[in-house]
This record gives C-alpha cells, structure tokens and sequence, in this order.
C-alpha cells in the first residue's frame, strides 16, 4: 500500500520528518525516500531500498544533509519516490500512494505527446512520476491535480513539495487516508494518525475525499473542496491501519475489538478454553473476542519481534512464507491439551494460516478453530495493493470456487454473500485444506457496523465485488 509523512514548521523540520515517517513503516516494504526545500540550498532528496533493512537504519546516518523548514518522506511499495520535478508550475517534488491500473495506458499518450519518462526502474513506469507528468500538464497544481483523477484507473492520494508550502490532495474517492495535525509552528499531513502524538501534533481532521490543500507554517488555505462520495477501504482497519490510529476519526483497535466481540457473542455454540490473537493484527479482535465469548485470552502464539518483524517483506513467496512461519513462536505450555481458538485479520493464500495450524496441533492442542475479522476474500483488489497476489487465483476462495464450478468467475457473488449453500461449503472447504477444526469469518454487515460508517462510504469490494470507480461517480 504505502503511506507518506509531511511537515512544515517555522523552524527546521528534520527530526519531525524522520520521525513521522518512520511512523508509516508498516504500511510499506519495498522503498522509501525524503526530500526537503531550503531556500538557500533547494532541494534534497535521498531513496533507499527497504527490502533488507529499516527506514531509520537506511536513513539516520545521512539526515544531517538535509536542511530545510519543510520536507517529505514516504514509505513505497511500489516505485522508488519522492520524483523532483522543474517545470512551469515552478519546482517541485511529489510522493504518492498510489495504485494506477492504466499505467501503461496513459504512458502510451504521454509519450505521443512527445513527453518523456526518465525514472524507469527494472524497464518499469514509475507511476509517481507519470502523476508528476499530468500534474504538469495543468495551468495551476490544482489543474493538474485533477488530471491525475480524471485519467487514472484505481487510486491516487499525494503530497507536493513547493517552494511555497506543501499540496496535499487526497484520492477523489477518498480510498486512501490523509489525515492533518497542527503544533505551534507548525503543520503536518499524515496517512496515519500514529505519527503525531510522539511529535506533539494534534490532530486537525482527515481531508475529503479529492480535497486539496495548501499548508504552510502559518496556516491552511482549501485549493479545492472535498467530493461527497467517500469510498475508504475497509481493509484499513481490517488490517493495515496501526492499532493506535484513526481513519474518519474511527480508530482502528476499536473497530477490531468490537468486530471481535460481535463475533464472540455470536459464537456461544462453540466450547473453547481460551482465546489468541495471531499477531499483530488479530489482537484487537481476540481481545473483543474474549470478552463477548466470556473466556480467558492467552498468549498461545508470540512475535519474535527483534528480528522478525514482518512477513512480506521478501520478494520470493516461497521466501515470505517461511518468514512468516519463523517469525510467530508457540507456547507449548499454554497450547497443550486446549481448545484454542485464533482470531486472525484474514486469510489470502491460506499457507501461513495452514502451517501455523500444524505446529499447534505438534505442540498438544487438542482444537484449533480460527475466527477472521473479515468476510473472505473473492475478490482481488482493484485500488490499493493490500496483498503481493498477482492474480486472483492466489485467493484460496478462487482456487476453491474454481475447483467447485469449473470456472473460478462461477457464481462469485452466490459464494461471496454469508449463509448461502455456496458460502458454507466454500468456508467448510478453506477449514479441511487448512486443517482446522472450524472456521468462520466475520459478515460484511458486523464489519460494517464495527466500522460504524455507512456501507456507501466504504469500500468493500473485496468481500462482495462492489466498487464505485470513475470521478463522475465520486460527483453525483
């Protein structure tokens, strides 16, 4: 997915920007980059690969090189970034989080047009800068800007460094966060609520949806004011947001703990002995899990954190699964002779699930049962690039309903809607390959009322296939 941190301060903003940034490091693995704009100095930009060490290892060695009152960082999964841009709009230098499904489309044009792209990596199109290259093709950022919703497929939220200020717009349906804090003296603009408080920010409030503004250390001027139609992934709270942040003001660890306690309230049939959250993700909702089921939450499975902290982070599968596997350790102790059961956020591939499972039953559980905080997954996702899955057909859904009907397309919105036959057999099928004495998913309507937005303003197209894509959409 990636995430982005940007500040502006009447004094040198540096240790804010490293530090603000760093907060965004779960969102990404692949890539990240700062830039700041001093007025005698310019520009500074540095990129670094993220695949074999951490943001701060990467970057603290060389921050007394930058200078400047304003600056950014970004986390990347996608193409290394921040792009530094000359040209009538003046100089500039844009990061984004971004999935842009036309990519090669648009460059096409681009390139009929006798522009040129110059930041290819690995013979790839570098999408922050084919969003530079629309920007530039506006009479103001704001023109321009809007380019960027006008052309692209799937989603684009931004920041934009200028010599007057810092732009941030965020995608005009709003599927990706940007939230604004405010210190004496200074400005932030943020995917994630988490790097504010450490740094003394408060928060300000999320940007709407194609909103775009102008931050300068004095204050914030709106350039363009927010569309109606919101469509923030529900993923974020599923899944990638931090436990200690807020999207729309929901906060992500109270959404998974209710989310959790519906489901345990609603699971009394099972008999179970305790509770474990698979970390990190899962352990809001095992702890609502617990309370709502009324037993004991134990730590059956730990993270290894000082040097597995994350299990996507190689780019071979075969590589991230064992990752995956070596990061989370058993507690005999606490697994043997007990019925468990394992809140997890989802389930994609289902080969971590699957070997986590067979280490517990070697280590003396006597039931594992898993609860997801999620509906299942059927279908892949268009707009933000949740997974590292190719295809849909790593979806174990697919690959099941594929089994199933001959046709992995067959009857997906029959298997995507709970307690239909074609539901049930699909979640029975995911529990006999994964090996487990039972699983169920949350429904889409828990989720949504865990959330606590309407189901209009949220993207699920994930679980049942809806989705809202074009700008004339986000105006209606």
């Amino acid at each position: 997915m990636g995430g982005f941190f940007g500040t502006i301060s009447k004094k040198d903003c540096v240790n804010d920007l490293f530090y603000g940034t760093d907060y965004n490091s779960h969102l990404g693995t692949k890539r990240a980059g700062l830039v700041t704009f001093d007025e005698e100095s310019g520009f500074h930009r540095s990129i670094h690969s993220l695949e074999r060490q951490y943001f701060r290892s990467r970057f603290e060695d060389e921050l007394d090189q930058f200078k400047g009152c304003q600056g950014l960082g970004v986390i990347s999964d996608t193409d290394p970034q921040p792009i530094i841009v000359n040209s009538h709009l003046g100089r500039y230098a844009v990061v984004t989080v971004a999935k842009i499904n036309n990519l090669r489309e648009i460059a096409d044009e681009l390139l009929k047009q006798r522009m040129h792209l110059s930041e290819m990596s690995a013979n790839n199109i570098n999408q922050t800068e084919l969003v530079a290259l629309l920007i530039n093709m506006g009479d103001t950022f704001v023109e321009g800007i809007n380019k960027v919703y006008q052309k692209i497929e799937g989603s684009c939220s931004m920041l934009i460094l200028t010599e007057d200020g810092i732009i941030a717009a965020r995608d005009f349906l709003g599927r990706t966060p940007i939230v604004i804090g405010q210190k004496e003296g200074a400005y932030a603009v943020s995917s994630e609520t988490t790097s504010f408080p450490n740094l003394d920010y408060q928060v300000v409030r999320d940007l709407g949806p194609g909103e775009i503004v102008r931050l300068r250390a004095e204050g914030m001027e709106v350039m363009q004011k927010p569309l109606s139609r919101c469509q923030i992934c529900s993923f974020l709270w599923v899944y990638y947001g931090f436990p200690a942040s807020d999207y729309e003001g929901i906060n992500t660890e109270y959404v998974r703990e209710k989310n959790g306690r519906l489901m345990g309230e609603k699971d009394q049939e099972l008999e179970a002995d305790l509770v474990c959250g698979i970390p990190d993700s899962g352990v809001g909702m095992a702890l609502g899990y617990s309370h709502g089921k009324n037993i004991a939450y134990k730590r059956a499975v730990v993270k290894y954190t000082p040097t597995w902290p994350r299990s996507f982070t190689p780019g071979n599968q075969i590589r991230r699964d064992l990752v995956a596997k070596m990061k989370l350790i058993p507690n005999p102790a606490i697994l043997k002779d007990q019925r468990i059961v394992f809140c997890d956020d989802s389930i994609v591939r289902g080969t971590q699930l699957r070997d986590n499972v067979r280490t517990f039953f070697e280590y003396g559980a006597k039931e594992v049962h898993v609860r997801i905080s999620c509906p299942p997954l059927v279908y892949g996702c268009p707009f933000i690039g949740f997974t590292t899955s190719k295809t849909d057909m790593e979806l174990i859904t697919r690959r099941i309903i594929k089994d199933f009907e001959g046709d992995d397309k067959k009857n997906l919105e029959k298997y995507a809607q709970t307690g239909t036959p074609e539901y049930k057999r699909m979640v029975d099928e995911i529990a006999r390959r994964l090996g487990l004495t039972s699983v169920k998913f949350a429904s889409l309507e828990d989720l949504i009322d865990s959330i606590g937005l309407p189901k209009e303003r949220v993207c699920t197209h994930c679980f049942d296939g809806t989705s809202y894509c074009h700008e004339k959409d986000a105006e209606e």
